[in-house]
C-alpha cells in the first residue's frame, strides 16, 4: 500500500503536474527527433504487445519520423523481441531487457503458476521444462504443439495449465515473421536464450529498474511500480533509493518518488492531442490511474473483454477510435486525400465529451498524419461518430 508516512513536509504535485511529468517522460509532450526506435523502446521499458500493431502506434505517436519498418527491422535482426514479463503480458522488449526484466519478474511467474496447481497434480513441472525446451530449442512450436506433446506425458491433466506451466516455467519468445509490420504467422515459440544466441544473466537487482521505472512513468509511488510490474514488497527497494530520490506527494498525501534531475513540467505545458493504441502502458503504469483517465472516463476505454484504441486531448483520456481499411470508392464530402478511388482508410474518432472546435480540429490533424503515416491507403477519411452507429 502506498505510503502517506512523512509526506507532511514534501512538496505536492497536483493531477495536471503529474499528467505532464508522465507525459513528459513517456514522449508524448514532444515527440522525440533523437531517439531511436531501439532506444525508444529500452527508455520506455518495453511495449505492450498483445497484438502485432499496438506496438507500432505507440512508437509512431513517440517518435518524429517513425517509419514501422523501423521496429519491424529491429525484430527481424533480433534486436527487439516479443515475451511474456510484466503482469504477465506479453511485451516487445529490447533483447537485452528481454534477458534481465524476465529473471526480475520471475517471481511474479511463478505465482501465477501456483494458481493452476489444481489442474497439475501429478505434473512434475521440472520434468515438463526441461521437454519443453528440449522441443523448442530443436524447432519452434506453437502452443498447441506443446500441449499435445505434454499431454502425452501426463494424459489427465488440464490442457490449459499445461500451457500456462510451458510459458510460466520458461522465458518464451514469439519467433519471427509473427509481430512484424505487414507480415502474418502463427505463434511460434522458442527460449530466449535460444533465439538471441546467450543465456539470462543472474536475477538482478531491482535497485536498477526501479529509477529506470521512475524515468519512464515518474513521479511514483511505490504501489504505482508494484502495479506495472506485477511485484510485491518492493517498499524496502523504495528505501533503499531514498537519499538519491526527489519525494513529493499527491493531492491526497500519497509519497511519490521521482530521479531529482528529471524533468517536470509547468501544469499548463501544452499537451497536443496523441492517439494511443489499446493497452498502452501509459495507462497501465499506476495504481493511481487519475493522472490519466478522469474518473468519469474509468472504465471506457472497454467493451466487456475489448480494449479500445484511446485518445488523449489536453494529456488525459478524452475518447477512443479505430481504423477501418478497405477497397472503397472515395466518398464525398469526406476530409479526404489522394485519387478517387483505390485502398481507403476511416479513422473514426468517439470523443467521451463535445470538443471545441479549435480541438476538433487538432485532433483531426493528427489523426490525417497517422492515416499518412501509419496506412498505405491512397485516399482517407478522419470522421468524429459513435462506433455503433458506423456498424
Amino acid at each position: 500500500m502506498a505510503s502517506k508516512t512523512g509526506t507532511s513536509s514534501a512538496p505536492p504535485l497536483s493531477r495536471r503536474a503529474l499528467n505532464r511529468a508522465t507525459l513528459d517522460r513517456q514522449l508524448l509532450l514532444r515527440r522525440s527527433d533523437t531517439l531511436s526506435a531501439k532506444d525508444a523502446v529500452g527508455h520506455l521499458l518495453g511495449l505492450q504487445a498483445q497484438n502485432v500493431k499496438p506496438p507500432y502506434f505507440a512508437l509512431w505517436s513517440r517518435l518524429a519520423g517513425f517509419r514501422p519498418e523501423a521496429l519491424s527491422e529491429l525484430m527481424a535482426a533480433r534486436d527487439v523481441v516479443r515475451i511474456v514479463t510484466l503482469r504477465s503480458t506479453l511485451h516487445t522488449h529490447t533483447a537485452d531487457d528481454a534477458l534481465t526484466l524476465r529473471p526480475l519478474v520471475q517471481a511474479a511467474r511463478d505465482r501465477e503458476l501456483n494458481a493452476f496447481r489444481k489442474g497439475l497434480v501429478g505434473v512434475d513441472t521440472d520434468r515438463l521444462g526441461a521437454i519443453v525446451r528440449a522441443l523448442v530449442e530443436e524447432r519452434p512450436h506453437t502452443m498447441k504443439e506443446l500441449r499435445d506433446a505434454l499431454l502425452k506425458e501426463w494424459p489427465h491433466a488440464d490442457p490449459f495449465a499445461l500451457s500456462v506451466a510451458a510459458r510460466c516455467l520458461l522465458p518464451l519468445v514469439q519467433v519471427t515473421p509473427r509481430g512484424m509490420w505487414g507480415r502474418s504467422g502463427q505463434v511460434s515459440l522458442t527460449t530466449v536464450e535460444h533465439w538471441l544466441g546467450r543465456a539470462p544473466g543472474p536475477v538482478p537487482e531491482p535497485d536498477e529498474t526501479v529509477l529506470r521505472y521512475l524515468g519512464a512513468f515518474g513521479p511514483a509511488s511505490v504501489k504505482d511500480m508494484q502495479t506495472w510490474a506485477g511485484l510485491t514488497r518492493l517498499g524496502s527497494v523504495f528505501e533503499r533509493l531514498r537519499p538519491g530520490l526527489a519525494v513529493f506527494r499527491d493531492e491526497s498525501g500519497v509519497e511519490l518518488f521521482d530521479l531529482p534531475d528529471a524533468a517536470r513540467p509547468d501544469e499548463d505545458a501544452p499537451a497536443p492531442p496523441r492517439f494511443l493504441p489499446e493497452f498502452d502502458n501509459l495507462l497501465l503504469a499506476h495504481a493511481d490511474r487519475t493522472r490519466v483517465i478522469p474518473a468519469e472516463y474509468k472504465g471506457r476505454s472497454w467493451t466487456g473483454n475489448q480494449a479500445h484504441c484511446t485518445l488523449l486531448v489536453d494529456g488525459f483520456l478524452a475518447g477512443i477510435w479505430r481504423i477501418d481499411e478497405r477497397e472503397r470508392e472515395r466518398e464525398r464530402g469526406g476530409s479526404g486525400r489522394g485519387g478517387d478511388s483505390g485502398a481507403g482508410a476511416l479513422l473514426t474518432v468517439q470523443a467521451f465529451r463535445p470538443l471545441g472546435k479549435g480541438v476538433r480540429a487538432a485532433v483531426a490533424e493528427e489523426g490525417a498524419r497517422l492515416l499518412a503515416g501509419m496506412t498505405s491507403a491512397t485516399s482517407y477519411d478522419v470522421r468524429f461518430g459513435d462506433f455503433a452507429a458506423q456498424g
